[in-house]
């Protein structure tokens, strides 16, 4: 009889410490929160397919971090209490000798994110596939892709209106540029306790371009303006493809020089491909290297969106001041379109200048779907091109200004 009562004693015990280490116990109203959130983001990728490539991975390792008892991250080694607690002072090599001896697969995974690693290698993916030629034709559309920067400088001198830092401040405004890996390039390096909230932000910007640009497009034209005709493009030879991106990355080098890891590598990708000798590297580039790096890109940085980080009121500023950026950018795009307009005796669709803000190519097939609805004959998409390649430009300039100043 006793050892009946023993068996049932252990076996009871043996049940209640598995509903204590299980997930259903130890869940909370905050995780049940950031796991619907999660889910809606899935949503957006899978049904919507917005931005897919990057918010799936991203909506994933969301849910991977708030599920309970699951200590697929560990950002805490990276907090100083932490590491007083330890015995020091402070030091990031602290915080590495953590992940190495207790880390899990993500911690190790996100050293690519804090070291600064996943964005200059996407950026080279993407100079593998990107096509300068456009604003080589037309290099006027530079300034357009200039001007669609300004979004990120108004709302950087709004945020710390409104009481972010400095820092906070600059990683919140470089979501004006629609450029997903450069404002987590900045944000890791400035404010990484906003990663989390900015990266969602700034991939859901981007994939909501068709819906946020095309009414700011329209009030700032008229029909007359949105009907303009372009003169096709001249034609680039290779020459000038090959000596663009040299001279480029020498000449940011020299004046910013905080920009040259970004654009030295979108060059890089960029000089391959227009050089036709290195092929292999090209498809490499532009391919299996940059889909591998999405994927540890987005799965890490949706893990660094704890209940703690994104449930904030911040977080709600930071996403409506993410979207007053990407406006302003669309808008000063837009406006520098129409001047151009007026002195160019009406040769230049004002529509291109929306193209400026460096969500490739996704900004610039805005302008040639609203260009097309006022007139159907119309083909914006390569005049629109030059200021959207040229905004990818900018928007890395930018943020090496902002690190330039704030480092």
């Amino acid at each position: 009889m006793n050892v009946i009562l023993k068996f049932f004693d252990a076996f009871g015990e043996t049940i209640v410490r598995l509903w204590e280490g299980s997930g259903f116990a130890n869940i909370g109203l905050d995780q049940i929160g950031m796991l619907l959130i999660a889910f809606v983001l899935m949503y957006l990728a899978i049904v919507k397919k917005f931005e897919p490539l990057l918010l799936l991975p991203i909506a994933f390792g969301m849910m991977l971090t708030n599920l309970p008892m699951g200590n697929v991250i560990n950002m805490n080694f990276y907090d100083a209490d932490y590491i007083k607690s330890l015995g020091y002072a402070d030091g990031t090599l602290v915080a590495y000798r953590e992940i190495l001896n207790k880390g899990g697969l993500l911690d190790y995974l996100y050293l690519g994110v804090k070291l600064g690693i996943y964005p200059p290698l996407i950026f080279l993916g993407i100079g593998a596939m990107t096509d300068f030629g456009p604003l080589l034709a037309n290099p006027k559309s530079l300034l357009l892709g200039a001007a669609a920067q300004v979004g990120i400088f108004v709302t950087f001198i709004g945020a710390l209106l409104l009481g972010f830092t400095p820092w906070e401040a600059a990683s919140i405004g470089i979501i004006g540029g629609a450029d997903g890996p450069t404002a987590i390039f900045v944000t890791k390096t400035l404010a990484p306790h906003l990663l989390g909230a900015i990266a969602v932000a700034a991939y859901s910007y981007m994939a909501l371009v068709p819906v946020i640009q095309p009414p700011i497009m329209k009030a700032l034209t008229s029909k007359k303006q949105r009907q303009v005709v372009m003169e096709q493009l001249r034609p680039v030879s290779k020459t000038e493809r090959v000596i663009f991106p040299i001279a480029v990355t020498v000449l940011v080098a020299l004046i910013i020089p905080d920009a040259l890891t970004l654009v030295g590598m979108l060059m890089l990708g960029n000089l391959m491909k227009e050089s036709g000798v290195v092929e292999r590297l090209v498809k490499t580039a532009g391919n299996e290297l940059l889909n591998i790096v999405t994927i540890f890109l987005g799965v890490t940085v949706g893990a660094t969106a704890t209940a703690a980080n994104f449930l904030t009121i911040q977080t709600l500023m930071i996403i409506g001041l993410g979207i007053v950026a990407f406006g302003i950018g669309t808008a000063s795009g837009v406006l520098l379109g129409r001047f151009m307009y007026f002195i160019s005796g009406g040769k230049v669709n004002p529509l291109i200048g929306s193209a400026g803000v460096s969500a490739v190519p996704m900004a610039a097939r805005v302008s040639q779907k609203v260009g097309a609805e006022e007139n159907p004959s119309n083909f914006l998409l390569m005049h629109a091109m030059g200021p959207n390649v040229a905004g990818v430009i900018g928007s890395a300039v930018a943020a090496g200004i902002l690190l330039a100043l704030l480092r």
